[in-house]
């Protein structure tokens, strides 16, 4: 006489978890950027517009084209005129509910003096910002955000000032 027993331990019933809901691709992005103007003998004007992706609740990525038009004619015998133009792409991260990290990669496109300085001969120029800032948040999607950045890259053709002081909006983050 042969008896077989078999048995089988399959655990600890659980019961299934409910996914969680994904949040659309529209509540994920977000848009913001930067304004300059100033006008008279000597002009200025910048426009640097971004759009952003949520990855996570508190990490954010994105980019942007940025241009600037300056002009001075402070001196009769003498006036200047160019265009800035390139690109961004950018990094940032909510450390607390009102404080960020942020980083920066932008490159330009610029005018500057030719070896023997005589003439105007235009380059790429990198930057790289890191820094943090206070972000405040009004309204349901839009924040006022205060930065301090510096460029930590060393250049020749340095367009910057270190510390960088940016502010703006962004709408949707």
């Amino acid at each position: 006489m042969a008896i077989q027993l078999s048995a089988q331990d399959s655990g600890p019933v659980v019961a299934p978890q409910p996914e969680k809901p994904r949040t659309p691709l529209r509540d994920r992005l977000f848009f913001g950027g930067n304004i300059g103007l100033n006008f008279g003998t000597l002009t200025y004007i910048a426009v640097s517009p971004i759009i952003g992706y949520r990855l996570t609740d508190k990490l954010g990525t994105g980019l942007g084209p940025t241009y600037t038009y300056f002009k001075d004619h402070r001196d009769r015998n003498y006036k200047y005129e160019t265009h800035t133009y390139g690109g961004r792409t950018f990094l940032q991260y909510q450390i607390l509910e009102s404080v960020l990290l942020y980083s920066e990669y932008e490159m330009v496109n610029i005018e500057v003096p030719d070896l023997l300085f005589t003439k105007l001969v235009r380059k790429n120029v990198s930057s790289l910002f890191l820094g943090g800032g206070y972000t405040q948040q009004f309204g349901r999607s839009s924040a006022l955000t205060l930065m301090v950045l510096f460029n930590v890259i060393e250049s020749d053709y340095q367009i910057y000032e270190n510390p960088i002081i940016r502010t703006g909006i962004n709408v949707g983050f």
